[in-house]
């Protein structure tokens, strides 16, 4: 069986590291799946590998890997790795700064040109610049030098080349003692510099973009109070096993998913399900882990633990989804794969052409720094990972679970959303309204047979029906048969007895019987409803009117949709009066009614041969086709597993104002992609030729390497913060 494995890396610096990384991984055997974030540091695998070879094979090219097995350790190992890497990087680049402004200010003084009075202190500086180096941005060339080996190339490689060769000139001048030269150890050191303190400010900016994932860990209660016979003992949350009665107060975070046994609490769910009101739990209810008691006391029965909690499979959905890339990300991915040789070959093509032209050495080396540093691979590498990770965490604050990226890509060009009815639009409580009984059947006779049926079934309809019934005697049936959106059939005294809807009961109808003028005379009598029908044999005996109740927002919601542009229409298994009755109450497009569970999928086929880009919301196992083959599906808070399954978008609370939220917020993360990638791309085409000297020939200005290097800081920086107006 395929599994899914995260691990946290080191040592990723941009867009050409992922690719290398996903390559190599996505070479082993039985991997079926690699997606590496730049943003956090972390690769999803999937497959039948082991641990030891994805990380053997990381570790192989270059960079650091270790197995996340859990949340809980993933986020203390990350947060360690972040601060970790935040001291070395206030290191690096306090301490390559102060030395390049030390020698920038005895340049002041002295000259940056050699001769033959300062040349013993050009010896003194040049050591202290290379120490400063290998100190302070040991990690650039040490990753150049892997990349090297590996024949690959990244932003190491860029950083690495433009200092050492600079240094390496100046050294070389310095050893054959060219006087007049001018030296170029401060700009060394202070690329150095300036390039760490980019990587700083960006890790500092970056902490945020997890933020609401951190929320959600910090619901997790650390330990809770167990009730042991007449004995109370606390227990750490991971010691905690099914069936063990724990104890929740006011104020208490409740430490995993149970029933509760005794008392009444006014629980706060407002983080998993943004409902704002706490709720009242009576004995029976089911509590969840990370949500807190607001009033009350009682006891609860745990049920799931551990990795098994509601919260704990919303993490790891997050977690999923922030590890995934939308389409967008695969063009990019091949550009990273060329982005570095290329800047290569532009910076020694541009100080070759400078040297054709009668320009020094000196100049041509400036230029070929300068193009070298300039080029920043990072904005490139940061702007979708980061995007993906404001975006998902943000969808879960909005009470939307996120399957994975594309998913929300896909949202934003949505322009049809069908919804199924029962359990959407509507509440999903049905009630009879109304009994008919036929052939002088007695009414409780009836009930008793229909309570006998439909207690073996699970839709909506079959609940309701039950629990009218609640008080009578249920028959004694066998041979019992579901015909998926149908009906139900069962033999009864030697009878066939069937109940469902009007077709699976008429087909079997005597036709010369007069209860078909009954049916016929019934239609307008119960136009508003749903219809169930019962017979016994070839007689029809019965017919119970339900009536299901339209969710208090369903009409304003639909009209705000329809503002937004989108066209609304409904998709229900109902009689077309019924559904039209429903329709017009709530304003809808168009309505596609008498559908059965199969014939769903087909019905969004063609709605999708028109062209239209079709998001389906619904919440039953008989929407899950439906939800497969639209091009979002949405499954509804509570709905079935398997409608969950299939879903794109899982909303977290009931209703559909989740829904109503995350699709133009999908636009906006798209939109954001969008953004931070045109104004990476905007940079590189910009900054490259002006650092090649384009600009030399009309103004006599030429870009100082120096600020080439807070110029490339900035660009990651500028990424960085547009991601992070996702989270307002």
């Amino acid at each position: 069986m395929s599994q899914e494995q995260q691990f946290l890396l080191s040592g990723l610096h941009c867009a050409a590291c992922v690719h290398r990384v996903e390559k190599m991984v996505g070479k082993l055997s039985e991997v079926e799946l690699v997606s590496v974030n730049l943003a956090d540091q972390t690769a999803f695998v999937q497959g039948n590998v082991s641990a030891s070879q994805v990380i053997d094979t990381i570790t192989k090219i270059g960079f650091g890997a270790e197995l996340l097995e859990s949340e809980e350790i993933r986020r203390a190992k990350q947060q360690a790795q972040t601060q970790a890497a935040l001291k070395q990087k206030k290191f690096a680049f306090m301490s390559a700064l102060a030395v390049g402004a030390a020698l920038m200010i005895y340049g002041m003084l002295f000259g940056m040109e050699l001769t033959n009075e300062n040349r013993g202190q050009w010896l003194i500086w040049a050591v202290i610049t290379l120490v400063t180096m290998m100190v302070t941005g040991k990690h650039f060339f040490t990753g150049a030098w892997v990349s090297l080996k590996n024949r690959s190339a990244n932003m190491d490689t860029l950083i690495a080349i433009s200092t050492g060769v600079a240094w390496a000139y100046s050294g070389y001048l310095l050893m054959v003692n060219q006087l007049g030269g001018h030296l170029y150890f401060e700009a060394s050191v202070m690329i150095i510099g300036f390039v760490n303190l980019g990587k700083f400010l960006e890790l500092k900016a970056k902490q945020r973009s997890s933020l609401a994932l951190e929320k959600l860990l910090d619901l997790a209660p650390q330990q809770a109070v167990i009730l042991d016979g007449d004995f109370t003992k606390t227990l750490p949350v991971k010691a905690i096993k099914p069936q063990m009665r724990v104890q929740a107060l006011t104020g208490d975070r409740l430490a995993v998913d149970g029933v509760l046994e005794s008392g009444t609490i006014w629980v706060d769910e407002s983080m998993l399900t943004g409902e704002a009101l706490p709720i009242e739990k009576k004995i029976g209810d089911s509590v969840r882990a990370g949500t807190i008691v607001q009033d009350g006391a009682g006891v609860y029965v745990a049920e799931q633990v551990g990795s098994q909690t509601a919260l704990a499979r919303i993490i790891h959905a997050v977690r999923h989804a922030q590890s995934s890339k939308p389409p967008l990300a695969k063009w990019v991915d091949k550009i990273a794969a060329v982005f570095v040789p290329i800047v290569l070959l532009i910076a020694l093509a541009s100080s070759l052409i400078w040297l054709g032209f009668g320009k020094s050495f000196e100049f041509a080396l400036s230029i070929f720094t300068t193009v070298l540093i300039i080029a920043c691979p990072c904005a490139l590498g940061l702007a979708i990972p980061l995007s993906t990770i404001a975006g998902v965490a943000r969808s879960a604050e909005f009470g939307v679970l996120v399957r994975n990226i594309e998913a929300l890509q896909a949202s934003s060009e949505i322009d049809t959303l069908v919804f199924d009815k029962t359990g959407t639009l509507t509440t999903g409580e049905m009630t009879v309204s109304q009994v008919e009984t036929f052939a002088d059947v007695d009414q409780t006779e009836l009930l008793r047979l229909v309570k006998s049926l439909e207690s073996q079934a699970s839709h909506p309809i079959a609940k309701a029906l039950v629990k009218f019934c609640e008080n009578l005697t249920a028959c004694d049936v066998s041979d019992i048969q579901i015909s998926k959106g149908k009906g139900i059939s069962a033999d009864w005294n030697g009878q066939k007895v069937r109940i469902g809807n009007e077709k699976f009961v008429t087909e079997v109808l005597s036709p010369l019987s007069s209860t078909k003028i009954s049916l016929s005379q019934m239609e307008g009598v119960h136009s508003v409803g749903t219809q169930v029908f019962i017979s016994v044999d070839s007689q029809l005996i019965g017919v119970i009117t339900l009536q299901d109740q339209l969710r208090p927002e369903s009409a304003e919601l639909i009209n705000q949709f329809q503002r937004q542009g989108y066209r609304c229409l409904m998709l229900t298994g109902d009689r077309q009066v019924t559904a039209d009755y429903y329709a017009k109450q709530l304003g809808l497009d168009g309505v596609i009614a008498e559908v059965l569970p199969e014939q769903k999928a087909a019905e969004i086929a063609k709605l999708q041969a028109e062209g239209r880009k079709v998001a389906m919301i619904g919440d039953g196992i008989n929407d899950a086709p439906a939800l497969a083959q639209a091009n979002v599906g949405v499954a509804m808070h509570n709905g079935s597993e398997v409608a969950v399954e299939t879903a794109d978008l899982s909303l977290m609370r009931a209703g559909l104002q989740p829904l109503a939220a995350v699709l133009p917020f999908s636009k906006r993360v798209l939109a954001n992609m969008k953004q931070s990638l045109l104004g990476a791309f905007i940079y590189n085409v910009i900054s490259i030729p002006i650092a090649a000297g384009i600009l030399y020939p009309l103004t006599n200005w030429l870009l100082n390497p120096m600020i080439s290097a807070i110029a490339m800081a900035l660009s990651s920086i500028t990424v960085v913060l547009n991601s992070q107006r996702l989270l307002r």
